[in-house]
């Protein structure tokens, strides 16, 4: 019996050890590997199809995958203007947005967060929704493997590819075909704001029929845009 429990506690910490390596390499590898492919399906498609099933709807899962070139550029500065204006600048987290979500939350009922594109690109493709420690210290992990093995524009394109834009539609060329009737490629300035302004609810408003809220959200990032000289330039230093 005193041999029993040392010989237990290896054979624990052994199994441990396993699946934390496992875990790291599975991780690691996975990150690396969407450098180059394509992300064929992410947690979150799989989860609503299962929660259409259960309301009792037809499953959709309408995604089409683009290359970066072959997305909108006013897509990709509308969505910069929209959700993360520090894309560029910062390595996977906006310090001074968490700071000031931080004050604004403590004085506030209705919350604010302060997510970059890297995180909820991160989250998108690797972990499900919720907003336990758990989910959230995973996000930072694979926020810091994605920016450490991944340049901008593949974040911005697995973000532009994967992303909830509607019930059961993911990605820019899915959204805009179903919304607008066009490829992605040829979405105009205004359209692109449109999606853009959908995509902290995509699941209550619908770029299509953009309400009141939506037409001005579109008219902000719009502003914006224009103040960032529409264009967005992944490479500022490089000059010929």
């Amino acid at each position: 019996m005193k041999n029993a429990q040392p010989s237990l506690l290896f054979r624990l910490w052994r199994f441990t050890w396993k699946l934390m390596l496992g875990f790291f390499v599975l991780s690691i590898s996975s990150v690396l590997l969407f450098r180059w492919i394509p992300v064929p399906v992410t947690p979150l498609m799989l989860i609503r199809c299962v929660q259409q099933k259960m309301d009792g709807k037809p499953i959709t899962l309408k995604k089409s995958w683009e290359p970066l070139d072959k997305l909108a550029p006013d897509l990709q500065l509308a969505v910069v203007c929209s959700e993360d204006q520090n894309f560029l600048r910062h390595h996977g987290f906006d310090y001074e947005a968490i700071e000031k979500a931080l004050d604004y939350n403590d004085n506030h009922k209705r919350k604010r967060g302060a997510s970059t594109i890297s995180q909820q690109t991160a989250k998108n493709v690797f972990l499900w929704p919720g907003r336990s420690w758990v989910r959230k210290g995973l996000e930072v992990y694979f926020t810091f493997l994605i920016e450490c093995c991944w340049n901008k524009e593949r974040i911005m394109t697995v973000y532009l590819n994967v992303i909830e834009m509607g019930d059961g539609i993911y990605g820019a060329e899915a959204a805009s075909k179903e919304c607008f009737h066009k490829t992605a490629h040829t979405l105009n300035k205004s359209e692109c704001a449109t999606i853009a302004a959908v995509l902290p609810n995509p699941l209550k408003f619908n770029a299509a029929h953009p309400d009141a809220y939506i037409q001005a959200r579109r008219m902000w990032i719009l502003n914006q845009m224009g103040l960032w000289g529409g264009v967005l330039n992944y490479h500022p230093t490089d000059k010929k």
